[in-house]
């Protein structure tokens, strides 16, 4: 039997307290966070810095006189929803790196970058965006996006070990549909059809850290947690208003939970098969997380009680249908 979990996925609505949370797991010393959590030491991924990037690359756009190819404006949502599935595609391609350690770590080149973008949509069948387009503009891109290449593998890449044998991998995003959708939620959006879209090894060995808060909880700790001087934060951005609505308005994880015949698990359809996904969710409706923002050493003992107090329980879940199905 593992002694801890391979990948952790750790999904949220935005602003839930992930990062957070993946915080308070790690304060802990090594043995005692595998007895009470089964998570090693971690090494993380995150589509946001692709999100960003995707945003800058609009911006070099439309500096240049030219339209937005990936979003409506600066302050809204994806042309094109599809999008949503080309950010996993990328975690994929992150994946297979983190998980060979004879696979070189990409470079910081805004040219190759480009062409993994279009390599990523053209598996959910969003068409190609700067493999047709001038190349005296793509050019001006590529120079303008340099500096942003940088800080995304620096972000992405900077701290990544030898070996992730001994650690667990935790993989961060957040998906929903508009408020007000119905179940199922419709492709692209929700859960169901974007975990799909992880690679088969990936699924095969993931397990599912849910932070639930409300829609409107998710909204305040939006605007609450923002740095206007820092945008391309993992721990500090913003999702403009119109996306937290009409990409974030709810989501299906409880309906997946409601659905599968297993319980603390979800399942899902990709690959030509049947994943089953053990589950885990957190209850943090009545914020146990913000206080981790802090230095630890200012965290009042009475909110670490009572956050160990609710996560411990889910976890113990959460590696009891983990472990039943990784023998």
């Amino acid at each position: 039997m593992p002694r801890h979990i391979d990948t952790l996925l750790l999904l949220a609505l935005p602003a839930s307290g992930k990062s957070e949370a993946r915080r308070f797991l790690l304060n802990f010393p090594l043995e005692k966070r595998l007895e009470l959590f089964h998570v090693a030491d971690t090494t993380q991924l995150d589509d946001f810095p692709y999100v960003h990037f995707m945003r800058c690359v609009d911006d070099a756009l439309a500096d240049n006189g030219h339209d937005r190819v990936f979003f409506k404006g600066p302050h809204s949502g994806f042309q094109n929803p599809l999008d949503w599935g080309t950010l996993l595609h990328l975690v994929g391609d992150d994946y297979a790196v983190m998980k060979d350690p004879t696979a070189p770590t990409p470079t910081a080149d805004p040219a190759a970058l480009l062409a993994r973008l279009d390599a990523a949509r053209a598996a959910v069948d969003a068409p190609a965006i700067f493999e047709a387009m001038d190349p005296a503009l793509r050019d001006t891109v590529v120079t303008a996006l340099q500096a942003e290449t940088d800080r995304l593998i620096k972000e992405l890449f900077g701290p990544r070990p030898d070996t992730i044998d001994d650690k667990t991998l935790v993989i961060e995003f957040a998906r929903g549909g508009p408020e007000g959708s119905d179940m199922p939620i419709q492709p692209p959006h929700g859960y169901q059809w974007n975990l799909a879209q992880l690679p088969a090894e990936m699924l095969a060995r993931a397990g599912i850290l849910y932070i639930w808060v409300t829609p409107e909880e998710s909204r305040r700790k939006n605007v609450e947690r923002c740095d206007p001087n820092d945008p391309g934060s993992i721990l500090a951005h913003s999702a403009p208003e119109e996306v937290m609505r009409g990409d974030y308005g709810c989501d299906d994880i409880e309906y997946l939970m409601a659905q599968s015949p297993e319980p603390d698990t979800i399942q899902i359809e990709a690959h030509g098969r049947t994943w089953t996904l053990p589950i885990c969710r957190f209850d943090n409706r009545q914020d146990k997380t913000t206080f981790l923002r802090g230095d630890p050493d200012s965290w009042p003992a009475n909110d670490i009680k009572a956050l160990h107090e609710g996560l411990a329980d889910p976890m113990q879940k959460l590696w009891a249908a983990y472990a039943k199905l990784h023998p």
